[in-house]
């Protein structure tokens, strides 16, 4: 007995318009990432698991690959799929670095694999779009601005999109202020901290004097850090009023105010960006400049973009390759919206015409006339069978195909307008339908039908 198959969950797969959507973001990255310099890279999809579990606690995360009847003991025991794309770029860098320029600037855009519980915004399948630049030995701070800055950018290409708000921080700035203030296990004070977007102060207050072993005292002042905000750098003075010093403070106050002020010409009504002092990044990696991006209306799903500085994740006990980068979580973006119904595209197939068929001794000369329309960049399609003209209309109108061609008895051509009614006598190696009927336009409507297509 034949049964309908159950979706996976966590495991999102896209409808046409839906994933022409996804392809018109990908390569509007694409486009921005090259524009700024970056070269494209590809990695395998599987990582030695010591590689993947050296750095966060991602273990209960990670996908264990192995053949169905393989034992431990043969080649491909202790590789997973990779969680994220930054473990296998530091991988990356080091097995070529002989063959690399430095800096090396890169970006990636492709599929990571998480064994986390699936809900909106977080999959276990999931498409990333990374850049990094990597130096050798050092690498200057105004590459960090650049991240920010190339990101930013990217963004604002996207005005079907909501607007995103950047919210940058540097663990520098924490870790000198936690330092200042005599804590002596900073992460843990960085971990607890950073539950502040689930849990009410009072209690990540009690959390930091019953398990962390601060006095009141110095957790007053680790939440009163974490309360600031500011879209210029008067965050400075904010701190520098809470009385703490230390000079790695000061570092982390410097680097992140030049941040602020290096990305400030390229805020916009889309994309704004913000110094947020309660911004830490879970992955232990991280030694200087914090990343988190968050859908204004949509801030639920909790950060889309993210990334920062690392000075040591990649190295060969020789050579280090300090590194800063910013991911953009395509998924996370994308499908929540699909599934609200607010992003489509206006037809679920990239044809813009639909050449009728007479009768099947036509096809021929209708395969010629979509020829030559495609020579010349239309995209068409023939119709599958030579139906009336009111069915293979009904056709194109089901597929959102805004044109039909049809060839007269004495071989004149006329292009029909579907959705106006209107109909002209049309040249194949000529007639170009106008530039916004050529592709697929990308919509934001409220209203989309189940498909993800304008009704």
């Amino acid at each position: 007995m034949n049964t309908k198959p159950t979706p996976l969950s966590g495991f999102p797969e896209l409808l046409p318009a839906q994933r022409f959507v996804e392809q018109q973001v990908i390569d509007s990255l694409r486009r921005t990432f090259e524009l700024h310099g970056f070269a494209g890279i590809e990695t395998r999809a599987v990582e030695p698991l010591d590689q993947l579990l050296r750095k966060g606690d991602t273990s209960k995360e990670v996908y264990v690959l192995r053949r169905l009847q393989a034992d431990d003991s043969t080649s491909d025991a202790g590789l997973g799929l990779h969680f994220d794309l930054t473990v296998p770029f530091a991988r990356y860098v080091l097995e070529n670095a002989g063959k690399l320029e430095f800096p090396f600037r890169r970006f990636q855009i492709q599929k990571a694999w998480r064994g986390e519980r699936p809900q909106d915004g977080r999959y276990r399948e999931f498409t990333q779009a990374d850049i990094d630049i990597v130096g050798r030995d050092a690498l200057p701070f105004h590459h960090d601005v650049e991240i920010a800055r190339v990101m930013i950018d990217a963004l604002k290409a996207f005005d079907f999109l909501p607007a995103f708000r950047l919210q940058v921080n540097n663990r520098k700035l924490i870790q000198g202020f936690y330092t200042g203030l005599g804590a002596t296990d900073l992460d843990e004070v960085m971990r607890v901290v950073d539950k502040l977007d689930k849990l009410p102060v009072e209690a990540v207050r009690k959390l930091l004097v019953d398990e962390v072993g601060l006095d009141d005292s110095q957790a007053d002042l680790c939440l009163r850090l974490a309360t600031i905000q500011a879209t210029d750098d008067s965050f400075v003075e904010q701190v520098r009023a809470l009385g703490v010093s230390h000079p790695l403070l000061d570092e982390g106050l410097e680097e992140l105010a030049a941040l602020v002020r290096g990305c400030a010409p390229l805020v916009s009504d889309t994309v704004t960006v913000v110094a947020d002092l309660s911004i830490a990044r879970g992955l232990d990696y991280y030694t200087g400049t914090v990343f988190e991006t968050r859908l204004v209306g949509s801030e639920s799903l909790g950060s889309i973009c993210s990334g920062g500085r690392y000075d040591a994740l990649a190295s060969d006990g020789r050579t280090t390759y300090p590194g800063v980068g910013i991911s953009l979580g395509v998924s996370r973006v994308l499908v929540p919206l699909f599934n609200k119904g607010v992003l489509g595209a206006d037809r679920s197939v990239p044809s813009a015409v639909l050449v009728a068929l007479a009768d099947e001794e036509s096809r021929s000369a209708s395969d010629q006339i979509a020829d030559a329309l495609r020579a010349r960049g239309i995209p068409c399609e023939v119709a599958a069978s030579p139906q009336k003209f009111g069915k293979q209309i009904r056709y194109a109108e089901r597929r959102g195909i805004p044109y039909v061609w049809f060839t007269g008895p004495e071989g004149g051509h006329e292009v029909k307008d579907i959705r106006t009614g209107e109909q002209v006598s049309a040249d194949p190696a000529a007639w170009t339908p106008p530039t916004e009927d050529l592709r697929p336009q990308v919509t934001g409507l409220d209203k989309l039908d189940h498909r993800g297509v304008t009704k």
